[in-house]
């Protein structure tokens, strides 16, 4: 099973979204491949996330993650819990300490939903907080310098036991994304 967590007012139809399907389908077409759209409230999200993971557990999947910003940091949560493997694109490292800065209304260009951030997701995105990482086995962090939304440098601190892959420049997009795709599926998918 693989499954993929968008960021913060994201979705599964952003540009590294739908590489991402393209890629999976085009390489690994009998592969499990899980792509929600995360209800814009957190705990939904990881009440969402956490259903997935739990059932292709419960099928005896091995679990894979791919986690792009906020969803690196709910990716976190799920790999060092669950088990398996994550690859982190510029992943949040305590978004929660962000969030006042979001506060009041938000738009998700991709669904065009218009919602409210309220003080009370602050606790509940604090509540999957993996603030050591215990099985650095498990993780392969992707960063670029030129993050213009998080402070690169946190993750650095955060993941520094993991696998890391740190390029100059770029944003918090991750350019070149598709040509790591080879990459990250051979840390995935290496041992099976």
């Amino acid at each position: 099973m693989l499954l993929y967590i968008h960021g913060f007012n994201s979705s599964p139809q952003s540009d590294k979204g739908v590489i991402t399907a393209e890629y999976i389908a085009n390489h690994f077409p009998q592969l499990s491949f899980f792509q929600p759209q995360l209800p814009s409230i957190p705990k939904d999200a990881m009440a969402l996330l956490i259903d997935i993971v739990e059932r292709e557990r419960a099928k005896g999947e091995p679990l894979h993650f791919i986690g792009s910003s906020l969803g690196g940091y709910f990716a976190s949560y799920l790999a060092e819990t669950y088990g398996g493997k994550a690859v982190l694109i510029n992943p949040a490292v305590t978004p929660f300490e962000l969030f006042d800065e979001f506060l009041g209304p938000q738009y998700n260009p991709y669904t065009d939903e218009t919602y409210e951030v309220l003080p009370a997701h602050k606790q509940e995105v604090a509540l999957y907080d993996t603030e050591v990482i215990f099985y650095p086995e498990r993780f392969f962090v992707l960063l670029q310098s030129g993050d213009e939304v998080l402070d690169y440098k946190q993750a650095v601190n955060k993941y520094h036991c993991c696998q890391l892959l740190i390029e100059a420049g770029g944003d918090h997009s991750f350019i070149g994304y598709e040509q790591q795709l080879d990459r990250i599926c051979q840390f995935l998918f290496l041992d099976k």
